[in-house]
């Protein structure tokens, strides 16, 4: 099973150059990238640690087909010739889900409903049978996407999101996904030695994150995946993928996190995340709000302030851009949805990058000088 794999990570448009880094940096071959996907090849080994050590990925999947239908017929044929028996055993679960965009096959149900047909198909004849696949095994969750007639065929290696670290199992009324903190903090390239503040901090997402990276302590350490169940994937690899990322550990560190809210229960839950993800002594919180603000020396911040759109009308989120003006020097990284920020902010940003934060368009606000 050590043979050549080919995988595929979704991440947040406009994080690819990121995970393109990081996939290489596992030791990732071939790599190709699309909006809002890398993928490259290799073996069981770097399955671990994708799973592992990729901090902007949104999960890590094994692409079994690729083809062209218009028709059922076509779906069909495509999920049978797919080798499905690699990774899936005779009594393993197989569910299918997935969906359809600007393609003549439209409905999900029925696509669910062929293509779970054909995998049955092509495993009954692996497994040379003609008998009832009784899905007891561990879960193999096979993934679809039709994009304008184009077929993708996916199995997933992760189970729950990868932006599910394991430390925050309570969040704000508008948390940021960790992945997408991962990949602004990459943004501000951050090292072990700074200082970092967030003026809005919420869960503590960023400064628990920048904490982590300064350790050095992989993001998924804290949590299992699907693919640790599978017959197919060595016990080995995922043993050997955990003792490298736990020999690269270090709290030798000078960093430190500060964080601020208007909203004690924020304060609260920051303390708490940090100390679940084993980070609380570089970390500070303190209740403030935002027009009581005085800079960190020598700090970068990096914050998610209320858009309007969720947490607070647009009028009252953009007086708190004005008070950010005021307050908040450079170096600062604000992710923010309103295209008028700078207007209200007071500068205009030294660079911007689109983003998104869950399905709503931001751009980050870079401020370096």
């Amino acid at each position: 099973m050590n043979q050549n794999i080919k995988f595929s990570a979704p991440c947040h448009f406009g994080l690819e150059k990121i995970l393109r880094f990081e996939v290489t940096r596992i030791g990732g071959e071939n790599i190709t990238v699309q909006d809002g996907r890398v993928s490259w090849e290799g073996d069981c080994n770097t399955l671990a640690k994708a799973n592992l050590n990729l901090s902007v990925a949104e999960r890590v999947q094994i692409l079994l087909a690729e083809y062209h239908a218009e028709t059922f017929e076509e779906l069909f044929d495509g999920m049978e010739k797919a080798p499905l028996e690699r990774f899936i055993g005779k009594e393993d679960a197989f569910p299918v889900k997935g969906h359809s965009l600007n393609s003549k096959l439209t409905s999900i149900p029925a696509c669910q409903k062929i293509l779970k047909k054909a995998a049955v198909k092509r495993l009954q004849k692996a497994y040379r049978t003609s008998e009832f696949l009784p899905e007891t095994g561990s879960l193999h969750q096979l993934q679809f996407t039709i994009l304008k007639n184009q077929v993708s065929i996916y199995l997933d290696t992760s189970g729950a999101g990868l932006h599910k670290r394991g430390y925050r199992r309570n969040a704000n009324l508008a948390p940021i996904r960790e992945t997408l903190a991962a990949g602004i903090l990459d943004l501000a390239r951050l090292r072990s030695n700074m200082t970092v503040c967030d003026p809005f901090c919420g869960s503590g997402t960023f400064l628990i994150e920048a904490a982590r990276r300064a350790c050095h302590i992989a993001p998924g350490l804290d949590r299992r995946f699907i693919s640790e169940q599978w017959d197919c994937i060595p016990s080995e690899a995922w043993q050997n993928a955990r003792t490298e990322v736990l020999d690269m550990i270090t709290h030798d560190v000078d960093f430190i996190g500060y964080g601020f809210d208007i909203d004690p229960e924020a304060v609260a839950l920051t303390l708490a995340n940090a100390k679940k993800a084993g980070v609380e002594k570089y970390i500070q919180v303190q209740q403030r709000d935002i027009s009581d603000f005085k800079p960190v020396p020598e700090a970068v911040t990096v914050c998610n302030p209320p858009y309007g759109e969720r947490m607070l009308e647009l009028n009252d989120a953009r007086r708190v851009y004005r008070n950010m003006g005021n307050v908040l020097n450079a170096p600062a990284y604000i992710i923010c949805a309103d295209n008028e920020f700078e207007d209200y902010f007071g500068r205009k940003a030294d660079k911007r990058r689109k983003l998104y934060n869950g399905m709503i368009q931001c751009q980050l606000y870079c401020y370096f000088k």
